[in-house]
């Protein structure tokens, strides 16, 4: 057997694989099994690795990878990208059709289109590949988001040919990037876990995603792209419905949604149906888009200032309703958050029975005037979890209750956190039930106490089972305890428990970041440890000692201070010592004549071949000083892959950035 060369492998590969996405995401017909396709995709990426002038632009190893943008820079459209007026009812769009009679005489052909509720953009190619591509902006002007687009499977970097012809040299294609509700529910419920805002719809999300400055981040959201047009038709495409198939042809994923009507009645039959069967969908839509058949036609009818006189959009119906709010209730999240939650008189949105809403934080409530008692309008309209808009003020009788913050946890009685200018109050009981999940996740994990063994399945499962109530009953897992974990052999269980005595020793500063104090990462762990050296010591300080610490500001010692302060902490704070975990760390040395004596460093970012306690470590012996933020005061910010809102700081501070081979040079 003739063994092939790394080149004619590689062109193999890419084929294989290009070929599998276009089945899945074009097709939906996908040919081969997920391990396969990795299996493809790792033997790929390994000969691109070991011979980096085999990688192309255009490889499906590229989607993801390029290095975070400081800016969008502009991006100008060949043709300008319109908006399109609405239509509201069905005489808006008998209206609109009577227009086009003028120039389109006998019975107009129409092609309809489902309103895809996401973000428009442009995709330029040349010689069938994919070289840059945008936002709508205002129409004329968007962002040059290249990097990003790549990143969406459904976006072919490599165009297909159609039987024995080519793409044309030159071609733009346009079409809606958006985030299907599966992902988009996937995508808040893990926001959810971590303690940061949700999304108040899939549109939201994709366009965040669209204009992230990394494209991991991008990659992450897991956006999809419908394609609807050219921007100047390929020749021999005469007709809206031919360039769809075309679009389809080339390996683009158009919605299968699409239809050809003859006649106006036919369009208005189409709108109704869709707008009673939206909830049947995956993705959002808000609408039809109605457009005249025949490309000619359109160019000749051109456009009357920003909107097409040969498109209109048919709008559904906002899906919301009027019903009586009957009382607020809170219910507490994973990481410690409040959330009210409007308990409503049951009412039918869209064929679904609403009882709950969504009432995002105490302020939403202040703000909008809503209180127990209101007739209240509900919504659904792009979200997945119905949300209360606000009162009905001409329904208000009488004296109704305001809404007011309770001032302890209802799930544990603790006392409840909220600093002001913040959205959210939280529970400051690390031991609370409600939070005991996220709390054990994140003890165990890499960058805290580095339990392995406990990631997100054995947390849940440590949990669901009643075995860990809180971080300190990690300490008290025994081989009996964990036989009654399922799938869990003896050996997984003689592995685990090895690592939970391991993560003993592991110090005050990996204590501190698991305890997860509020503001207390990493950085401002090692900064309490080495400052005070015990855990007690650091439970003692008031405010103002703790802002003696170089970088620990207001927030941070007022958030320190106040978990030490609740007496539910401090006892699983004891229980963890009685299970000699070690709650000490060596006072931090200061030397005074080190090469950097004087000098405040900030670290963001992950460095290539240290950690960040090594790193300030580094500092430390050197004589300079390691702080969490970054003010006029920070001399050097040290950063490395990923780096956070510190680096933008910097910059705009004009404060001297340094990767890892600048700070080794610096402390030399």
């Amino acid at each position: 057997m003739v063994r092939s060369s790394p080149a004619d492998r590689a062109k193999a590969l890419r084929a294989q694989i290009e070929e599998a996405n276009y089945r899945y995401h074009a097709l939906d017909d996908p040919q081969i099994a997920d391990a396969e396709y990795d299996a493809l995709f790792r033997e790929l990426l390994d000969i691109e690795d070991r011979y980096p002038e085999l990688r192309t632009a255009d490889s499906p190893t590229q989607r993801v990878g390029a290095a975070p943008q400081r800016a969008f820079t502009p991006y100008a459209h060949g043709r300008p990208m319109l908006s399109l007026a609405n239509a509201m009812d069905a005489a808006e769009l008998r209206a609109f059709d009577e227009r086009l009679k003028k120039v389109a005489c006998g019975e107009r052909a129409y092609v309809v289109e489902l309103k895809i509720d996401g973000l428009a953009t442009s995709l330029h190619y040349e010689r069938g590949s994919f070289i840059r591509g945008g936002t709508r902006g205002d129409g004329r002007t968007g962002e040059d988001v290249t990097p990003n687009l790549r990143t969406i499977g459904s976006i072919p970097l490599r165009l297909r040919s159609v039987g024995k012809r080519s793409p044309p040299q030159d071609l733009e294609v346009r079409g809606e990037v958006y985030l299907g509700k599966r992902d988009f529910e996937a995508l808040n419920e893990r926001r959810r876990s971590e303690g940061q805002s949700l999304f108040a719809n899939p549109r939201n999300a994709a366009s965040g995603g669209v204009r992230q400055l990394d494209p991991r981040m991008t990659a992450e959201r897991k956006l999809s792209f419908f394609a609807y047009s050219f921007g100047v038709a390929p020749q021999g495409v005469r007709t809206q419905w031919d360039a769809l198939q075309t679009l389809k042809a080339f390996g683009f994923t158009v919605n299968p949604n699409i239809a050809q009507c003859m006649g106006i009645e036919e369009v208005i039959a189409y709108c109704e149906e869709w707008e009673s069967r939206r909830d049947d969908l995956n993705y959002e839509i808000d609408g039809v888009v109605v457009k005249l058949d025949d490309l000619a036609t359109q160019e000749r009818l051109g456009a009357a200032g920003r909107e097409p006189r040969w498109a209109i959009a048919y709008k559904f119906k906002p899906r919301e309703a009027r019903t009586r709010l009957l009382d607020i209730g809170i219910s507490v999240g994973r990481t410690g958050t409040l959330n009210p939650n409007a308990v409503l008189e049951p009412v039918a949105i869209g064929g679904v029975t609403i009882r709950n809403a969504t009432l995002h934080n105490a302020e939403y409530i202040r703000a909008n005037d809503i209180r127990v008692g209101d007739i209240v309008t509900v919504t659904r309209a792009g979200d997945v979890i119905p949300r209360v808009v606000g009162p009905v003020l001409a329904e208000r009788k009488g004296k109704l209750r305001t809404f007011a913050m309770p001032q302890t946890c209802p799930v544990c009685g603790a006392a409840v956190d909220h600093p002001p200018g913040e959205a959210m109050s939280r529970c400051t009981n690390a031991a609370c039930p409600a939070q005991a999940l996220e709390r054990v996740r994140h003890f165990c994990s890499r960058g805290a106490m580095d339990i392995e063994g406990i990631g997100d399945v054995m947390a849940h499962q440590l949990t669901e089972l009643g075995l860990v109530k809180d971080i300190s009953e990690i300490y008290r897992l025994d081989a009996k305890k964990l036989a009654a974990v399922p799938r869990t052999g003896e050996k997984t269980v003689g592995n685990l428990l090895r690592n939970i005595e391991a993560s003993k020793s592991r110090g005050l500063a990996r204590v501190l970041t698991g305890l997860g104090i509020r503001f207390v990462g990493s950085q401002t762990a090692q900064i309490l440890a080495g400052d005070f050296g015990t855990i007690d010591a650091i439970a003692q300080a008031d405010e103002a000692e703790l802002r003696r610490c170089e970088g620990i500001g207001p927030e941070v010692a007022a958030s320190v201070a106040l978990f030490f302060r609740q007496a539910a902490n401090t006892a699983m704070i004891e229980r963890l010592r009685q299970a000699g975990v070690e709650l000490s760390a060596p006072k931090r040395a200061r030397c005074a004549d080190g090469r950097l004596a004087g000098k405040t460093f900030v670290l963001t970012g992950t460095l290539p071949t240290m950690t960040r306690e090594d790193a300030s470590g580094l500092i430390l012996q050197a004589g300079g000083k390691v702080s969490a933020s970054v003010s006029k005061k920070t001399d050097f910010v040290v950063a490395g892959d990923e780096p956070g809102s510190k680096y933008a700081k910097a910059e705009s501070l004009g404060i001297p950035i340094l990767d890892e081979a600048g700070l080794r040079k610096l402390v030399q």
